[in-house]
């Protein structure tokens, strides 16, 4: 049984599956209601540690989701785009082993006021298609969802010999780790206006500015709120976000907006993503991937399925 419907319950009950076994994805929230469903789901190893294994990870979901973006209808695509940076880097990402391309990119080729930056093609998948086709994936290979509040990780080894934790923000409570932390972040979604390239600023690491396209929109974040656990869109926030953004890349200043979210990451001092034997059978825990659940969602997958065995 896997806790949680969100990109890393889905792609860990896909993977059990595809490995053998009887698979049912339990979740209180699923689809549109999730936090993955708010992601601007570039790939970037965003707010995860610790840097080894998440390279690791990353570096299999970028395989995993490059390989997707041949299939038609799982919504992910492989676009070209630029971290910025006010002064030039002086080396390589932590995560560079990561990603099979990675350049440099200097002035005039970049936003007034930066210096530097690096240049990539990465994996974007628009959740609005990702996260149904993820299901539809489910099902195909014979997985159930079933759409409840659990309580207690114990109490559902009675009907399971595993039950796998991928619960987000909820494991807070589920698994008694207090070290969980929502980090609230706000986006805006705009209407298309022939964008093709992602852009991405974090020289204020709470008041972020990200441009990610999709198809038929582009999402526009955004903020890294530490603690806070307010759903309810703020409109002063809301304008920052397209004040920033609309600075970064001025084609959007006439693009429609369509919409407001808001999403809570589940952060953590490391992911933790490890097998517990209890008395009623094996607890595998993989929560706390930060602003990273698509990127490093295949890679631990693979992990979830080693430890189930």
């Amino acid at each position: 049984m896997v806790v949680g419907a969100g990109v890393v319950g889905l792609t860990a009950a896909i993977r059990l599956r595809e490995a053998g076994h009887a698979v049912r994805v339990v979740a209180r929230e699923v689809g549109e209601a999730t936090t993955s469903a708010v992601a601007a789901a570039l790939w970037y190893p965003y707010r995860a540690l610790p840097h080894e294994a998440v390279t690791r990870w990353a570096g299999v979901g970028y395989r995993v989701l490059a390989g997707l973006a041949e299939v038609p209808g799982s919504g992910v695509a492989i676009r070209w785009g630029t971290e910025v940076f006010r002064d030039p880097p002086a080396g390589d990402p932590w995560w560079r082993a990561a990603v099979p391309v990675l350049e440099r990119a200097a002035p005039p080729a970049l936003p007034p006021g930066r210096a530097g930056g690096f240049r990539l093609p990465v994996p974007v998948a628009d959740m609005a298609v990702h996260l149904p086709w993820l299901a539809a994936r489910l099902a195909d290979l014979g997985g159930e969802v079933e759409r409840r509040a659990v309580g207690d990780l114990d109490a559902e080894l009675r009907g399971a010999d595993v039950v796998v934790d991928c619960a987000g923000l909820g494991a807070r409570d589920l698994a008694a780790d207090p070290s969980v932390t929502p980090v609230r972040g706000q986006v805006a979604v705009l209407g298309q206006v022939g964008l093709a390239e992602w852009l991405l600023d974090q020289a204020d690491p709470a008041a972020l500015a990200y441009v990610v396209p999709r198809t038929r929109d582009i999402v526009c974040g955004g903020t890294a709120q530490e603690g806070a656990e307010d759903l309810v869109v703020d409109p002063g926030t809301a304008a920052d976000v397209l004040a920033r953004c609309r600075a970064l890349v001025p084609a959007l200043r006439d693009a429609r907006v369509l919409a407001h979210r808001v999403g809570l990451r589940p952060a953590r001092p490391a992911v933790r993503l490890e097998a517990q034997d209890r008395p009623g059978g094996r607890i595998v825990h993989c929560y706390g991937h930060g602003g990273a659940g698509v990127t490093l969602s295949w890679g631990c997958a693979a992990d979830v399925a080693a430890l189930v065995g």
